[in-house]
C-alpha cells in the first residue's frame, strides 16, 4: 500500500478503517505535511519560497499568482488543489485528505477551516474515517473564521460570511451566513 492507493481510495469516497494499512499510509503522509508546514510557518519567506513549499506540500505546481500569508496548516497536503490568483490569509487550516479544490480568484479569510473527514458515529468504529471532498468554485470569498464541512460545494461567485459554518452546498452567486449557513441574498452583479 502506498500514497497512490490511499489517494485512489480517498477520492473514491472509500472509508479508511482505523488501524488499517491505508490508515498507516495516511499517517506517514501527514508527517510529510507537518514537516513542510513547520518550515512554512517557522519564519519569514519570500512569496516565491512560500509557493515552492506549497508545491512540495501538494505535490503539484502552484501558480505564480497564488498568495498565502502563513501560518497555514494542512494535515495531508497531497489532496489540495489551488487555482490561479488565490489568496489565503493567515491561520487557515486544511484537512484535505478527502480532497479540497479551490477555484480561480478565490479569497479565504483569516482562520478559515476546510474539513474533509468525518469519523464514524459508532463508538466501536470511531477511528474510521469517511472522506468527502470540498469544491470551491471561482471567485468565491470566504470570510474570517468560517468552517466548511465535508462534502460541501460552493458555487462560483458565492460569499460565505465570517464565522459561518457551511454544512451543505452553497448555490452560485449567493451570500450565506450563520451556523448552519443559510442563503440571505444574492451577490450583486455589475
Amino acid at each position: 500500500m502506498g500514497l497512490q492507493d490511499l489517494l485512489e481510495a480517498l477520492n473514491a469516497g472509500t472509508s479508511i478503517e482505523g488501524g488499517s494499512p491505508l490508515h498507516a499510509v495516511m499517517h506517514e503522509a501527514s508527517q510529510h505535511a507537518l514537516r513542510v508546514t513547520a518550515e512554512l510557518n517557522g519564519g519569514y519567506h519570500e512569496p516565491a519560497r512560500v509557493r515552492e513549499l506549497l508545491a512540495e506540500l501538494t505535490g503539484a505546481e502552484i501558480e505564480e499568482t497564488v498568495t498565502v500569508f502563513p501560518p497555514l496548516t494542512s494535515d495531508f497536503g497531497r489532496n489540495l488543489r489551488l487555482g490561479a490568483r488565490v489568496f489565503i490569509n493567515s491561520g487557515c487550516r486544511f484537512q484535505d485528505q478527502g480532497g479540497i479544490t479551490i477555484g480561480d480568484d478565490c479569497l479565504l479569510g483569516h482562520n478559515t477551516v476546510l474539513a474533509t473527514l468525518n469519523h464514524d458515529l459508532d463508538p466501536a468504529r470511531r477511528g474510521d474515517l469517511h472522506p468527502a471532498p470540498i469544491h470551491i468554485g471561482d471567485r468565491v470569498w470566504i470570510g474570517a473564521n468560517a468552517t466548511v464541512l465535508p462534502g460541501v460545494s460552493i458555487g462560483d461567485d458565492a460569499v460565505v460570511g465570517a464565522a459561518s459554518v457551511v454544512t451543505k452546498d452553497v448555490p452560485a452567486g449567493t451570500v450565506v451566513v450563520g451556523s448552519p449557513a443559510r442563503v440571505v441574498r444574492e451577490v450583486p452583479r455589475s
